[in-house]
């Protein structure tokens, strides 16, 4: 049973993935956002904000800027998913044989490479830029994972708002709050510098742990109860979203 189910996802994902490779444009718009805003804060706003940390401004935003990267990539995940369902593709997987959760891993799995390839360009422009890390095997593969998590937390509320959506701008519109919420967080200020109201909200929102956790494992600093407190918000949200999207998708087929 577990064999066919990674067959028939294995299959799946390489059709979604052979749609990507066809239009290579969505990877590149995906990244195009995120770039234009690195450079905007870095030379327009950089000077002026005050961080405190003594690190370059590029260093100290670039782990919001690859939340945004994500953010933004998993829009067309619920795009994609919302055109087989009105395409009717659901249908005919339903007379296959084919197992029923392979039909939503292979979007989950396609938006996770697709928002990795994105990231690494994103990262790629960064250090042209001038980022710089000392950061070891272990703490870039720490942020790997904790990029992994972030994805796959928000493709599965993707999910349900494609499967949810009943019109391709309702499908992509949900990622609209999860692309603002950085920019209410430490991802590009202190939030001790922010009125009071807001830095409150900052600070117990799940954007600020991830992006302090991957700030202090990019400068070898200590991650503190960050890291803790982040992985407790992705999986949490992770569960969730998985449980509900199933849910869904259980009710539209059945």
């Amino acid at each position: 049973m577990t064999t066919h189910v990674l067959g028939d996802t294995g299959v799946l994902t390489g059709r979604s993935l052979r749609h990507i490779l066809r239009s290579p444009d969505t990877i590149i718009t995906t990244a195009v956002t995120p770039i234009a805003l690195m450079l905007l804060f870095v030379y327009v706003f950089g000077g002026a904000i005050n961080t405190g940390s003594g690190e370059s401004y590029v260093n100290y935003m670039l782990p919001g800027i690859l939340l945004i990267t994500i953010a933004s990539g998993v829009a067309y995940t619920a795009y994609r998913l919302f055109l087989d369902m009105q395409g009717g593709i659901f249908e005919r997987f339903q007379s296959m044989p084919i197992a029923r959760s392979s039909v939503l891993w292979a979007h989950v799995l396609t938006s996770l490479a697709a928002n990795l390839v994105s990231v690494a360009l994103v990262i790629g422009v960064a250090l042209i830029m001038g980022f710089r890390t000392g950061a070891s095997g272990a703490a870039w593969l720490a942020v790997a994972g904790i990029l992994v998590l972030f994805t796959l937390a928000l493709t599965w509320i993707a999910v349900i708002a494609g499967l949810s959506a009943k019109t391709v701008d309702g499908a992509s519109a949900f990622s609209y709050p999860l692309i603002f919420l950085p920019f209410i967080s430490s991802a590009f200020a202190p939030t001790d510098s922010m009125p009071g109201p807001v830095a409150w909200f900052a600070e117990n929102q799940p954007v600020t742990s991830i992006v302090n956790t991957i700030r202090a494992l990019f400068a070898q600093e200590p991650v503190g109860s960050d890291i803790w407190i982040a992985l407790a918000w992705l999986v949490g949200i992770l569960v969730v979203a998985y449980a509900f999207a199933n849910a869904i998708y259980r009710r539209k087929i059945s």
